[in-house]
């Protein structure tokens, strides 16, 4: 599996975010079922994404992250692309009461209430198992998507 970009968010990312700022989240799904790369790009909304194979994790503490604060988009003229980067995420602590094996962080695009409002961006595999302690999803430096 790799990370990629959701297809109904290709070519609007930058956009969304450049226009109205804090309006990422980012959801979790745990190995439960999860639907290969190819299938999991299709859905536009989270609701579609959830009410297919994939299984949101419910491990003790877990919470979406809703319009999170410090986005950074950056225009790189010389590259010919947009990078968009966000802070890393902590959840404190991550289980301990229910326990998952993770396998997909997904990003989204907060357009309202309710699941069918919430456009998923990107997926990157994340594979770790909560256990009690933190759980920190950690951005790459170079950012979490990249327009190019």
């Amino acid at each position: 599996m790799t990370d990629q970009i959701f297809n109904v968010s290709k070519g609007h990312f930058a956009q969304r975010i450049s226009v109205a700022g804090t309006k990422t989240g980012i959801l979790l799904l745990n190995n439960t079922t999860l639907e290969g790369d190819d299938a999991l790009v299709d859905h536009n909304d989270v609701a579609a994404l959830l009410a297919a194979t994939n299984t949101e994790t419910i491990f003790s503490s877990y919470a979406r992250k809703i319009d999170i604060t410090g986005e950074v988009l950056t225009i790189d003229d010389t590259n010919n692309r947009v990078d968009y980067d966000i802070p890393d995420q902590t959840w404190s602590p991550a289980g301990n009461g229910v326990n998952e094996t993770l396998t997909k962080l997904i990003t989204f695009y907060n357009n309202g209430a309710g699941d069918v409002n919430q456009i998923p961006m990107s997926h990157h595999d994340f594979v770790v198992t909560t256990d009690g302690s933190d759980l920190t999803a950690q951005i790459a430096a170079a950012g979490i998507m990249r327009a190019a």
